[in-house]
């Protein structure tokens, strides 16, 4: 397998200030800029700069001339690749000061981190050591390198070959990763991390984390601003698990009807966190409103309230009595080590505010104790909220794959999150860029329902531009939240991003359309190929549930990916379930962004079957674009090159003599069009 090689510069000083992310980007836009104008020089910077979203509103044209014109005399000074990084630096620099020194200008990172500051918080760092030394100490093979030593950088030195990424991630959603296809010796080669890191990268997104800016160069170079951002995503989702109804259906204490139970549902974790806490404060006689895990318990007087409310037998007035806030804060963690609650956080940290700590603290607590009981006139909720087994697993993959497309916003419920169609505006930006005109759009927070409609029908009316099936839909069956239509429509909008990614890398083709067909012919010529006998005749075929065909699909495109002494006949459930989870982490091991559950591949669920194969295509064809390109270069002969690329341009030609398209091409749709009949028919009803 080829190993990713990250772009690299020459001054380590320069390389550092920059990912991997960054790095590919504007070398992308160097690359296309040079190949234009053939002489690239410092004049012309500024049109180029004023073009890049991280100048987009900060700055003009003439604003970053002004600038450069400052640290480069001559503009007609040719600019090579280094060149070109300090002088977005200087542009970048001047912006950050614009800004007046906000940490998030960089239009690259989401996260709280910039390109020019990289300051990591050691209390952070500490907790996160401390948590991995809890949660990992017995791991067969971390053993030997554990306890880590938080003062040191041994932590960053043992993420690189991504071994503790896969395991941390197993902690905090067991089962995501078949351990299986970790490489785990004491020397890895650089393949061999570099597919560690690809898994772990990849389950990560799977779980809910937003690892857009993340490469796996960055955490193979041992960044701490980037490693620790994803470390606090996978421990923080860990101990938000149980702040869900279906987990912990005692949460419906907190509400007083069905409206405040649909409301609470929507909520980020962190959100239901801080419910739950008021909850227990009102009771307790505490009169303020805590809204925030940094300024709003930093003189741990709600904290005081908490502990004493939850654990009575433990409960002091010390702590209330006392006025220093340091002092205060030590009384309030002697009180919560008798809950065994203390591992996140000291005294400072609490007295500073750090919204992370305090945030896993309170997690903690609620964890360990969270004082609510079973209602018995409230279960009618809980029967109200729970949806069937196949619509909550699709509602989790289309959740992860929207927030792994990187929009602004987060989704923690489709159901409720999509309801102002505002998430699916960015998310039709994100697949089909340039489709949405937001002038038309109304931003959250939105109060007005004719607004919420406005957005919904604009929603509908791209999704026809694009040529999804949406037949007698309109933009208040959205806002009404119609889980069917939704489900209909959010697949779609994923069929259709994973086809255009497809026919892009298909440009010899004239831009044919690739259908569910070629994708099937595709599969099954690599297959046979690769001298194996699996054949599928439908993304329905039940012997899909075996597993077999797609592990010898993943074999065909990269023979050394797969253990064949691992895999089994798939004859029992047992023997399904375990090629199937070892073909989920294959594929992402391999490259393939997937958000599936083995519990799909058993069932044969058709979209996810689809999505699967058309993932392991495309990162196929990626590999032999790549190739293809070096190819196009030292090939004397033509037809060596033509020889590459004629699976990629003849898909569909040599797919059509091995299977007809017309049974299968739009089978997928057609379900789809089932499901919005069947909404049709409702509303013809309620009419």
């Amino acid at each position: 397998m080829s190993s990713y090689v990250g772009v690299l510069v020459s001054d380590p000083w320069l390389q550092s200030q920059f990912t991997q992310v960054e790095l590919r980007t504007l070398k992308s836009k160097f690359v296309s800029n040079k190949t234009q104008l053939g002489r690239f020089t410092i004049g012309d910077l500024p049109p180029v700069f004023a073009k890049l979203k991280a100048f987009n509103g900060t700055f003009d044209e003439d604003e970053i001339k002004s600038i450069l014109d400052k640290s480069h005399s001559n503009v007609d000074e040719e600019v090579d690749f280094e060149t070109f990084l300090r002088a977005f630096l200087s542009v970048q620099t001047r912006g950050v000061e614009k800004s007046g020194g906000s940490k998030g200008s960089s239009s690259f990172l989401k996260t709280s981190t910039t390109t020019v500051h990289h300051a990591i918080n050691e209390s952070e760092k500490a907790s996160y050591v401390s948590h991995i030394n809890n949660y990992l100490r017995d791991d067969p093979f971390l053993k030997s390198y554990l306890p880590i030593d938080p003062a040191t950088n041994a932590f960053f030195d043992l993420v690189k070959d991504g071994v503790l990424l896969c395991k941390l991630i197993n902690v905090a959603v067991p089962g995501t990763i078949d351990e299986r296809a970790i490489n785990t010796k004491k020397t890895l080669n650089p393949w061999e991390r570099n597919e560690n890191l690809t898994l772990g990268l990849n389950s990560a997104k799977a779980i809910g984390c937003t690892v857009v800016n993340i490469g796996t160069q960055d955490i193979a170079e041992g960044r701490p601003y980037l490693v620790l951002g994803l470390i606090s995503q996978i421990i923080k989702i860990q101990l938000l698990a149980d702040l869900n109804f279906k987990k912990t259906p005692s949460l419906f204490e907190l509400v007083d009807d069905t409206q405040d139970a649909e409301e609470l549902m929507g909520l980020a974790p962190e959100k239901v966190l801080l419910k739950w806490m008021n909850f227990h404060l009102k009771k307790a006689g505490y009169e303020k409103q805590v809204t925030n895990f940094s300024s709003d318990v930093k003189d741990g007087e709600a904290y005081a309230y908490l502990l004493n409310a939850l654990a009575p037998e433990h409960s002091s007035h010390v702590a209330l009595e006392t006025k220093d806030p340091t002092e205060r804060a030590k009384k309030v963690l002697e009180q919560a080590e008798k809950l065994d609650c203390k591992r996140y956080i000291s005294p400072k940290d609490i007295v500073d505010g750090s919204a992370n700590l305090n945030l896993a603290f309170v997690a903690q607590i609620f964890h360990n104790r969270n004082g609510l009981t079973v209602d018995s006139s409230k279960t009618s909720f809980a029967e109200m909220m729970t949806d069937d087994v196949e619509t909550s697993r699709e509602e989790r993959c289309f959740r992860l794959w929207i927030n792994s497309l990187g929009t602004a916003t987060y989704v923690n419920n489709v159901f409720e999150d999509l309801r102002n169609g505002w998430v699916l505006l960015e998310v039709l930006d994100k697949v089909s860029p340039g489709s949405v005109n937001w002038k038309h759009a109304n931003k959250p927070p939105i109060k007005m329902p004719f607004k919420k409609v406005e957005n919904c029908n604009e929603v509908v009316k791209i999704g026809k531009e694009l040529r999804f099936s949406l037949v007698n839909v309109a933009g208040n069956d959205i806002v009404q939240g119609n889980k069917k239509l939704l489900l209909a429509l959010l697949w779609q909008l994923m069929r259709y991003t994973m086809l255009q990614l497809l026919k892009n890398l298909r440009s010899h083709s004239q831009g044919k359309e690739i259908t569910d067909a070629d994708i099937l012919n595709w599969a099954n010529r690599k297959v046979k190929r690769g001298g194996r006998d699996s054949q599928a005749e439908s993304f329905r075929d039940k012997n899909l549930s075996t597993g077999l065909f797609f592990l010898e699909l993943l074999s065909a495109v990269e023979p050394r990916v797969v253990n064949w002494s691992l895999v089994t006949n798939g004859e029992t459930e047992e023997d399904k379930k375990l090629n199937a989870t070892y073909t989920i982490s294959v594929a992402r091991k391999l490259g393939c962004s997937i958000f599936l559950l083995p519990e799909d591949i058993i069932e044969v669920n058709q979209k996810m079957m689809l999505i699967l194969t058309a993932s392991i295509m495309y990162w196929s064809l990626q590999q032999q674009s790549d190739t293809e390109s070096t190819v196009s270069e030292d090939a004397a002969d033509e037809g060596d090159a033509n020889s590459v690329t004629g699976e990629i341009s003849n898909l569909s030609i040599d797919g059509a003599s091995e299977s007809s398209p017309t049974a299968q091409d739009q089978e997928l749709v057609t379900e789809a069009d089932k499901d919005e009949d069947e909404v049709d028919g409702e509303n013809n009803k309620d009419a």
